[in-house]
C-alpha cells in the first residue's frame, strides 16, 4: 500500500487568513495612532495661537496705558501685572478660547518688559485608550513692551 501525499497547496490552507487579520489589527492601530497624534498636534498649534494672541492683547494694552500715563519720553514703570492678566483674559473670553478648550488653565507673568502667557489644557483625543491617551497640551508665548517703535 502506498501512502497518498496531500498536495502541498491543501496542507497551507487557511494560513492566510491569521496572516490578514494580523495585518489589519496592525494597520488599524497606526490609523489610531496617526488620527491622535494630528489631533493633539492641532489642538497644541490652537493654544500656540491663543497664547500668541493673548500676549500680544496684554502688551498692547499695558503699553498704551504706560504711553498714557507716562508719555513717550521718560522710561516705563515696571508693567502692571494685574493689568496685563485682566487683559489675557478679556482676549480669551473674546475669543470664545474655553468653548473650544474646556479645562483651559492660564498663567500671566510679567518680567521686565515682557509679557509671557502659558496656557494648559487637557488633551482631547478622538481615539481613546483608557489612561494611555490622557494628558495635557500645552503653549507659551512672550510679547516685549516697547515705547516709541
Amino acid at each position: 500500500m502506498s501512502r497518498r501525499r496531500r498536495p502541498a497547496r491543501l496542507a497551507e490552507r487557511g494560513t492566510v487568513t491569521p496572516l490578514i487579520v494580523g495585518f489589519a489589527v496592525v494597520l488599524l492601530m497606526l490609523v489610531g495612532v496617526v488620527v491622535d497624534a494630528s489631533a493633539a498636534y492641532l489642538q497644541r498649534r490652537s493654544l500656540d495661537n491663543l497664547a500668541d494672541g493673548a500676549a500680544l492683547s496684554a502688551a498692547n494694552e499695558v503699553r498704551g496705558s504706560a504711553v498714557f500715563e507716562q508719555g513717550l519720553d521718560g522710561d516705563l514703570a515696571p508693567l502692571a501685572a494685574e493689568l496685563a492678566t485682566e487683559a489675557v483674559h478679556v482676549y480669551l473670553r473674546d475669543t470664545e478660547a474655553l468653548r473650544e478648550h474646556p479645562g483651559l488653565r492660564v498663567r500671566v507673568s510679567v518680567r521686565n518688559r515682557s509679557v509671557v502667557v502659558a496656557l494648559r489644557a487637557p488633551l482631547d483625543l478622538p481615539i481613546r485608550v483608557g489612561d494611555l491617551t490622557s494628558g495635557e497640551v500645552g503653549a507659551s508665548a512672550a510679547a516685549v513692551v516697547r515705547v516709541g517703535d
